[in-house]
């Protein structure tokens, strides 16, 4: 299998003018952008990052923090990128732990950086000449081009620059250039070399660190392209962060169909309602949380959306009401719903997400998955069809990890038989579908029954007055657990209401919310997860214009 840097010079030799990446004002085509993160690559290695090492990368969705995954993956540096808003103590901690030999950062994350002793004691590039570094991004850029033979700007006008459109003529001498492109500066990579080090969430307890292959992460991008129906040339918004699993796939695939991919520094619906509408965006991939903020934006209305044939969301489930109104709205020739992980990136797809509301489909091209008893130490305790249980995916899987960077305290506790018990629930219907049903963490268990949250939000969401919805487990001495609601709204609404809506639904009685709670906002995780541990622990501002919280009646 090609490893990632050869997969990169695929896009550059088969397409060379077609637009790559955008961010503001800056539009580079693959083999301009080839040139400068062949540059940046060499600068990394002539500053002794080496093979195998390292690099923590904190920074924005910005051109520069794409072009740092790409020029890590030529030479084989194992990109490690950390979120952006990270406190000190988080950095240190993935710095510590991925024994990083370098450190990337920009002014958002300078805090972080100053407060973290490992970042003290390894090399520190800055971008935007931010206080703190000892090396400039700038100065990777301007490492002179060794051993190599091809220049392909060198027809291009003196004065051209990275943020310049090519002209005619160096668009003429670029694609001349890239169809002979026998350059000695080949991929250093192999594919069996680790690619990227990313940190999971850590909403219960430390980070895990989850480290991918190039041919893992190669696997991951085909499947994303095949499994999304992406044709050549599609451009998309680079708006999922860059330390997460679904951005990285969006960088990736696009350039394995020779697209664009245009850069959301940070998330702004305004923005990018722009973005999509200035750039002929054909493919979305988002979290549901913000295909929810699009909607709600002010200018959607104005904005001409007619470029999108092709959504896709992953991260959490999407309730009915959303689906419907994307639906409705973009009319989609493809709605796909994609399940997966940073451990195992494909568990299962569903193309046509609205026929089937709720459900993830079925196994992914490369991937075996199975519903097991909730507390199965096994993989061949199988849960019977429609019982609710945890998911498990098959290890030898082309897309699967191998195991946590060094915790073989999470390796005892997830790998078992071969296979990756995800801690996810769900259950397989009488078709054979998947659906999950949240996290075992997430699991509410009032009165001796486990309550899925999905389901109750599912129904809610429904409400026309509901904008957003969360269901959560809150400590109770009579149920152990009692089921709440959290409900953001959008129009008059009182729980009585809502307590009758549920009551006249499918909702089976015991599932029905004893308590409905109206919020300002409804916290999330800078990807968009709702964070259901803060609704239980009371961390949420209760919507001021609601005279009293009410209770459902007790059965």
């Amino acid at each position: 299998m090609l490893d990632l840097g050869r997969t990169f010079l695929q896009a550059v030799e088969r397409s060379p003018n077609a637009p790559a990446i955008v961010d503001g004002e800056l539009q580079l085509s693959y083999v301009q952008w080839y040139r400068i993160i062949r540059r940046v690559s060499l600068g990394l290695q002539a500053r002794g990052i080496k093979r195998g090492d390292r690099l923590v990368v904190i920074l924005q969705n910005r051109w520069e923090m794409a072009t740092l995954h790409w020029a890590c993956q030529f030479c084989g540096i194992v990109v490690t990128p950390v979120n952006w808003r990270a406190k000190p103590e988080e950095l240190e901690y993935c710095m510590a732990d991925a024994q990083a030999v370098g450190v990337v950062f920009e002014a958002v994350s300078a805090v972080a950086v100053e407060g973290s002793a490992t970042a003290q004691r390894v090399l520190r590039v800055a971008l935007d000449r931010v206080p703190g570094g000892n090396c400039s991004f700038e100065s990777l850029t301007n490492t002179a081009d060794v051993d190599v033979d091809v220049d392909v700007d060198a027809n291009a006008n003196a004065n051209a620059n990275a943020n310049a459109n090519a002209n005619a003529n160096a668009n003429a001498n670029a694609s001349a250039a890239a169809a002979d492109m026998r350059t000695k500066f080949e991929s250093a990579a192999e594919a069996d070399d680790l690619s990227l080090l990313l940190y999971t969430s850590g909403t219960t307890g430390k980070p895990k660190g989850v480290p991918r292959r190039h041919r893992h992460e190669r696997a991951a991008a085909l499947a994303h392209v095949a499994q999304n129906f992406y044709r050549r040339g599609e451009r998309t918004l680079g708006v999922m962060p860059l330390y997460h699993t679904m951005g990285v796939r969006s960088l990736l695939a696009m350039a394995l169909i020779d697209g664009l991919f245009v850069c959301v520094r940070r998330w702004n619906s305004s923005q990018a309602l722009r973005a999509l509408s200035e750039h002929r965006i054909s493919c979305l991939y988002l979290v549901p949380t913000l295909y929810h903020d699009l909607l709600a934006a002010p200018e959607f209305a104005d904005t001409d959306i007619s470029s999108v044939t092709k959504l896709g969301f992953a991260g959490a489930p999407m309730n009915d009401a959303l689906l419907q109104r994307l639906q409705a709205t973009f009319e989609p020739q493809w709605f796909v719903n994609h399940y997966g992980s940073s451990e195992v990136y494909t568990v299962s797809i569903n193309h046509d997400a609205v026929a089937k509301p709720g459900s993830a489909g079925r196994a992914g091209l490369n991937t075996r998955l199975r519903v097991v008893h909730l507390q199965a130490t096994t993989p061949d305790e199988l849960a019977m069809p429609g019982e609710e249980g945890q998911i498990a995916v098959d290890l030898r899987g082309d897309e699967a990890f191998e195991g946590y960077w060094r915790r073989p305290d999470a390796d005892a506790k997830a790998l078992r038989g071969g296979w990756y018990f995800s801690g996810d629930t769900g259950f397989i219907d009488g078709d054979g579908d998947l659906f999950v049903s949240g996290r075992i963490d997430d699991m509410i268990i009032s009165g001796g029954e486990n309550i899925s949250p999905v389901d109750i939000e599912s129904v809610l969401s429904l409400h026309p007055d509901v904008d957003e919805v969360a269901v959560a487990g809150v400590p109770d001495d009579r149920w152990g657990q009692r089921v709440v609601a959290f409900i953001k709204r959008r129009g008059t609404l009182d729980s009585k209401a809502l307590d009758a809506y549920c009551r006249s639904s499918a909702l089976v009685n015991f599932k029905c919310p004893r308590e409905y709670v109206f919020v300002q906002e409804i916290p999330k995780s800078p990807v968009g997860k709702i964070l259901r541990r803060k609704l239980s622990a009371g961390e949420f501002e209760r919507d001021a214009a609601v005279d009293a919280v009410g209770s459902a009646k007790s059965e």
